[in-house]
């Protein structure tokens, strides 16, 4: 095991051990069911399930549901038929290649400020909650703070997946904490849709982005982000799988490589395992589209996580920066850093990490 694949499976194991220890053993079984509870692993069945079976948006346990019964509204996860195709239009294009080349300018100067020529070590997650935030703040015509909204959002998330993800120990008050993390979000954000486009946008990115950019420091990618930074994107996505598991329920029977799936079932499907990125090299010809999912269940923001990290690996390119260090976020929705410092070979033994520019400290997201 390469030490990029090492340090970023610690950052799994760290963030839901209970979760990825269940996975890791269970991956080489196709489809398995556990009770009602059924963990997809292989690409054509997590194919199959997501563009053949019905499935309930609104289910307990799904993102979906339990999104909506914390916002109290109507979600793009949760709606059906026409009002969800409608839904994915209107964010397509806003998500889209003409989405992310207005947004791109705004990114640019958001990592201009944060790296400063890497003349000192600079951790990469206060830049890019930065970006998250101003990304869903364009997205949502929000006026809120970039940084605040983030803040807001990775804490709903935080809340949401802890309800719906299985743990190691109970956790007593988990659903009040989580009502008043969206709360929070609400109050910057009053359309639940709004508040569910920021969830996503805002977590993705901080799951994508730092991960991706310490495996490609690790092993020494920068020649390869110079030559083609959208194809290294790509790649980097499938070996970090962002969202690495996607809870989802059966609305119907239906039969996937020769199990059967009963109606109400618990889905696990696990897009880590479709996505193969436990290889260096996929065997699947799906495997780079899997940690975005397939036909109507695609992620409507794939594009624009690709673009994001794209225009990422081609700023920090140019400085060929090492890891320092990285700390895993135990507390995240999704497998994440607390802290990703990367520094240039010439700064290394240079100054303390950069402040986050023209803001103060503030306090991590509880866990």
């Amino acid at each position: 095991m390469t030490p990029a694949r090492r340090a970023d499976r610690a950052v799994y194991l760290r963030s839901h051990p209970l979760l990825f220890a269940l996975l890791a053993a269970t991956r080489h079984r196709p489809v398995l069911r556990l009770g009602r509870t059924v963990l997809v692993h292989h690409p054509d069945a997590y194919r199959e399930v997501l563009t053949r079976v019905p499935l309930d948006r609104t289910a307990e346990h799904t993102t979906g549901g339990t999104a909506a019964r914390l916002t109290g509204g109507s979600l793009l996860f949760d709606q059906q038929g026409a009002e969800h195709r409608a839904a994915r239009r209107e964010l397509a294009a806003l998500l889209g290649p003409a989405g992310a080349a207005a947004l791109e300018p705004g990114w640019q100067r958001i990592l201009d400020r944060h790296l400063a020529g890497l003349t000192a070590p600079v951790d990469l997650v206060p830049a890019v909650r930065e970006l998250a935030g101003a990304t869903a703040a364009a997205l949502t015509g929000s006026d809120a703070d970039p940084v605040r909204l983030a803040r807001a959002a990775e804490r709903a998330a935080a809340a949401t997946a802890r309800a719906h993800l299985p743990a190691l120990l109970p956790r007593p008050g988990g659903a009040r904490r989580a009502r008043a993390a969206a709360e929070r979000l609400r109050l910057l954000l009053p359309d639940p849709r709004d508040a569910m486009l920021a969830v996503a946008a805002v977590n993705t990115t901080l799951a994508a982005l730092p991960r991706a950019a310490a495996w490609c420091a690790r092993e020494q990618l920068w020649d390869r982000a110079r030559e083609d930074a959208p194809a290294l994107a790509a790649e980097l996505l499938r070996r970090t799988a962002a969202s690495p598991v996607l809870p989802r329920a059966a609305a119907a029977d239906a039969t996937v490589l020769g199990h059967r799936i009963r109606r109400g079932d618990r889905l696990l499907l696990v897009a880590r395992h479709a996505a193969e990125a436990h290889r260096d090299a996929p065997a699947h010809p799906h495997a780079v589209r899997a940690p975005f999912g397939f036909g109507p269940h695609t992620c409507p923001g794939a594009g624009l996580a690709r673009a994001q990290l794209a225009l990422l690996l081609g700023t920090l390119a140019p400085y060929a920066p090492r890891v320092l260090r990285t700390a895993p976020h135990p507390g995240s929705a999704l497998p994440s850093y607390r802290s990703c410092v990367l520094a240039a070979p010439a700064a290394e033994t240079r100054a303390p990490v950069r402040p986050e520019p023209g803001r103060p400290e503030e306090p991590p997201c509880p866990r």
